[in-house]
């Protein structure tokens, strides 16, 4: 099957430079598939420091060594690279890895079912996904509660919805009302009935990824799959210094099918790694490296991207906290590392323990979002409905976060430098004195000058009150229930939608439904 028979029609890619400006409903056509980065990376460390940390990460690889439980086929890969093992524990020599990932791409697209909305990943692109794991949904009306199938779903439509961001995501909330053995065939058809973005499958187990491969595949053809990135995985260490065969079996999946696995430590300091940052880098360089390698021993060549999740901890407490100043900065540092790989990057996001899309919920977010901007990420997971520290996907927070994403598109685009923009004859036509208001260099600017924010409230105090002085947490409620309401799903042509739902049919057949 041709990548044209799941085209729906949509307007073609815009060119480098350009970006959407306004918000609101209007917004919807100007999306652009992907952000092309204007501004640099935010390069912190000196080459000293960077090759300090790259000698203890090849310490702790030689010297202390990763173990790779419940996977025998992992300790046979290792064997035949040259790697030293020792039961399930594998050490390294300095430089083994790197040199193994040197076959990954650089760069690479990730197909979506509507072409126009394909992402490439990598270089100097950006792609922004939903937030990702959540057991528990919450919004102002009904407060926190376990997520069903139909959160799923109005998340997705919310996604698709939002000219900011480029991706579906992948587990954007637990469906808790499907069994957990069944819950992955619905939520990746989900992603493809109610998206024609790109989208992430399931790694809670073998078989649950190679169910979303296969429905990829009916999606776009197996031989489209087999040469091309159509699907994503995102997959876990068990930190700190362990890789379970739950995990390595999903991503050798994805690897093997030529599909990308997303290589994410955990690190939250003082718990799975130290409480320093230049250790707990280290220790996520190893590990991550660790990961990025193996795809390359399932399969050469694989797309695979360079991820990392390093959080910090109330030590008073024991408490995970999330979008504080150390993993942000520590952001920075893994971004360089990652670049003298060359490899794909996924960091950092809109991390938030507020439990309420509130003051506390967008300071951090705007904190650990900024980093993953900065430190040059190309893939952005937790992009928006991050609340509770990842407990909860908060519907609010959710369009809150997604208009703070078509803000930094204009971030990103940095300052065009050109004719028009340096405003000579609006000058010359001004003159000393006088404004700018009916100028012709505004009238022909005014549309596209400013990123214009969809929920923030810019009115005088009077006209603000008499409308019923509502907080942004308010608009945003009313904002995703008009979205929804009046939301409509691309085109999915009959027979493939027919071959979708009767595979998962004959899947959940397959199988006894299974709670834990």
């Amino acid at each position: 099957m041709e990548m044209a028979a799941v085209a729906t029609g949509e307007a073609p890619r815009r060119t480098r430079g350009s970006r959407p400006h306004r918000g609101g409903a209007a917004a919807r056509d100007l999306g652009v598939p992907y952000i092309i980065r204007n501004i640099p990376t935010y390069d912190i460390l000196s080459e000293e420091n960077l090759l300090r940390i790259e000698a203890i990460a090849d310490r702790i690889l030689a010297e202390v060594g990763i173990e790779f439980r419940d996977d025998p086929a992992v300790l046979d890969h290792w064997k035949r690279a040259g790697a030293k093992l020792d039961g399930c524990r594998v050490t390294f020599e300095p430089g083994m890895l790197k040199e193994i990932v040197r076959s990954a791409p650089r760069q690479f697209t990730q197909h979506a079912r509507n072409p126009a909305r394909s992402v490439e990943i990598g270089g100097n692109n950006v792609v922004f996904s939903p937030a990702y794991g959540s057991p528990f949904v919450t919004d102002l009306d009904n407060g926190r509660r376990y997520g069903t199938i139909e959160d799923f779903r109005n998340l997705i439509k919310l996604a698709q919805s939002s000219p900011w961001l480029h991706h579906s995501g992948g587990t954007i909330c637990e469906p808790v009302d499907v069994p957990v053995n069944k819950r992955h065939l619905d939520m990746v058809y989900s992603h493809i009935k109610y998206s024609d973005r790109a989208f992430m499958g399931s790694i809670t187990a073998e078989d649950r990824a190679e169910d979303s491969i296969e429905m990829a595949r009916i999606l776009f053809g197996r031989d489209f799959v087999d040469a091309n990135c159509v699907i994503l995985g995102n997959v876990n260490v068990n930190s700190p210094l362990v890789w379970d065969g739950t995990m390595t079996k999903s991503l050798r999946a994805y690897a093997r099918a030529n599909q990308a696995a997303v290589i994410v430590p955990f690190i939250l300091g003082g718990a799975m790694g130290p409480v320093t940052n230049a250790g707990a880098i280290a220790q996520s360089y190893a590990e991550t490296l660790a990961g990025c390698a193996l795809t390359q021993l399932e399969r050469k060549g694989a797309p695979v991207i360079f991820g990392n999740f390093l959080s910090s901890m109330s030590l008073r407490s024991g408490s995970p906290t999330f979008g504080t100043p150390e993993p942000a900065i520590g952001s920075m540092v893994v971004g360089q590392l990652a670049r003298r790989l060359g490899l794909p990057l996924r960091c950092a996001g809109n991390f938030s323990n507020s439990k309420l899309p509130d003051a506390q919920a967008m300071q951090e977010g705007v904190m650990s979002m900024l980093s993953a901007v900065h430190c040059g990420a190309n893939f952005i997971l937790h992009s928006a409905g991050f609340v509770d520290g990842l407990l909860a996907m908060s519907y609010e927070k959710f369009v809150m976060d997604t208009d703070f994403c078509g803000a930094l598109h204009a971030y990103l685009a940095g300052v065009v430098v050109d004719d028009n923009t340096l405003a000579m004859d609006a000058f010359l036509q001004v003159g000393p004195g006088s404004h700018f208001l009916g100028c012709d260099h505004t009238m022909r600017n005014y549309q596209t000058a400013f990123w214009d924010s969809g929920l923030s409230d810019n009115e005088p105090f009077e006209k603000w009150t008499e409308e019923g002085g509502t907080d942004m947490a308010t608009r945003a409620n009313r904002s995703w229930k008009k979205t929804l309401a009046e939301y409509d799903a691309p085109p999915l042509d009959v027979a493939i939608d027919d071959a979708l739902t009767d595979y998962v049919s004959r899947r959940k057949n397959d199988m006894a439904d299974a709670w834990y």
